[in-house]
């Protein structure tokens, strides 16, 4: 790298520093113990994406960014969705003063150590760990929350999501021979396979990446952290769809999802926030178990090397049980995880019927999002009330004395740690 780039890379750090500095606190007296904190690290299910009430985000030039509008770039820091609804802002954590939301939705282990705005589709937002070391210059941090994995060089939610969601609104609304329907060549309409989604060396890969940014988080910590005393909590991921849909989304207008054109079947669906071949259904928790795997076994790998280090895995894949979308009849209303939901353009309306759509309407409507991902980025992921229960979920794994525990949901609707 010349003199000149690493200068510029060292003024702009400075500034997101000094920015982050001037918005988190005054500065701590002489002699005084600095205020603990709390800080979140990661991607969209820890940044808050689904909960609504999106905060300003202060981009890599150390500027805060507002809703910019919905036909801003994707890249704008503010679609980076940090919510005041997020998990740890719900959690109940005692001796804590001040809680910081760094992550971001879309993020990657990449973002963990590097700017970015410098990977392709990131946000303009400064390295999770620049940031990181200026919530240490005023804060001592006592937890830090991280959720990595679900994106990487290999996969992202995003795509897989809009994957197997594609395919089945294509076999909904459109014949297999209706090739003139598609522009740039027809859209597969089988379900997803579990190759589909993550192969094994996909994940393989995805978990050398994860292990290698958490390694980076610990040894900043060791640098940073004013008494070297902190709890790093690794969670996992939920899964927004049940292991099988309700029975009352099965079939419509006497068609189910096995036959060519069910568009009833398909508006159904999409409006209860389910548009989703019941047949995907069981690789799609294959996916989301191999994540679970993956953070599994980061946190051992870390462990390994850190044996000092305060590591707990957080297990949440059951901690939607009973409340996924379309598990039972009313969705997307009883459901913890937000629908799909697109717009027609970036016109700020959600369309949340489909009922009455031609094969035209639908692929202008799919297209707004393939050039707006913001007007459909919450799609499946934890809402307010999601986050509610994984803020209760990270209250028992910061209190816990085991290395890994269990969030699950129960029948009745209580939420145990364990």
């Amino acid at each position: 790298m010349s003199k000149l780039r690493r200068t510029v890379l060292a003024a702009g750090i400075a500034v997101v520093a000094a920015a982050f500095s001037a918005a988190i606190a005054p500065s701590t007296p002489a002699g005084a113990a600095p205020p603990t904190a709390a800080v979140a690290l990661g991607d969209s299910f820890i940044s808050g994406e689904g909960a609504g009430a999106y905060a300003s985000v202060v981009d890599v030039n150390g500027v805060a960014q507002a809703f910019p509008g919905w036909s801003a770039p994707n890249s704008n820091a503010y679609f980076c969705h940090r919510s005041p609804n997020a998990s740890l802002f719900k959690a109940d954590l005692p001796g804590i003063a001040a809680r910081f939301n760094l992550a971001c939705s879309g993020g990657q282990p990449y973002d963990i150590a590097n700017a970015s705005a410098t990977r392709t589709k990131g946000r303009q937002v400064a390295s999770q760990l620049d940031q990181l070391r200026a919530v240490a210059q005023t804060h001592d941090i006592d937890l830090v929350l991280v959720g990595l994995g679900s994106n990487n060089s290999s996969f992202t939610f995003g795509g897989v999501a809009e994957k197997c969601a594609n395919r089945f609104i294509a076999d909904a609304w459109t014949g297999w021979w209706e090739f003139w329907a598609y522009l740039g060549g027809p859209v597969e309409q089988k379900p997803c396979t579990d190759a589909d989604l993550a192969t094994a060396a996909q994940l393989t890969a995805a978990t050398a990446e994860t292990t290698a940014a958490v390694r980076q988080i610990l040894t900043t910590l060791a640098q940073v952290d004013a008494d070297g005393q902190h709890r790093v909590v690794l969670q996992d991921y939920t899964n927004p769809l049940p292991p099988e849909l309700a029975s009352t989304y099965w079939t419509e207008d006497n068609r189910d999802d096995t036959r060519d054109k069910f568009r009833a079947l398909g508006a159904e669906r999409y409006a209860a926030g389910c548009p989703i071949h019941r047949a995907s259904l069981a690789p799609g928790h294959r996916f989301s178990q191999g994540l679970g795997t993956l953070v599994s076994s980061v946190r051992t790998a870390i462990a390994a090397e850190f044996p000092n280090a305060d590591l707990v895995h957080l297990n949440v894949q059951r901690a939607f049980d009973g409340a996924r979308l379309c598990e039972s009849a009313g969705s997307p209303g009883n459901a913890l995880a937000t629908p799909i939901r697109l717009m027609d353009g970036p016109t700020g309306v959600f369309v949340t019927s489909l009922s009455g759509k031609d094969k035209i309407d639908i692929q202008r409507i799919a297209n707004a999002c393939v050039t707006y991902f913001q007007t459909c980025q919450e799609s499946w992921h934890p809402n307010a009330a999601g986050h509610q229960v994984l803020g209760h979920c990270l209250t028992g794994a910061a209190a816990t004395s085991t290395r890994s525990v269990s969030c699950v949901r129960s029948s009745n609707g209580t939420v145990a740690v364990g």
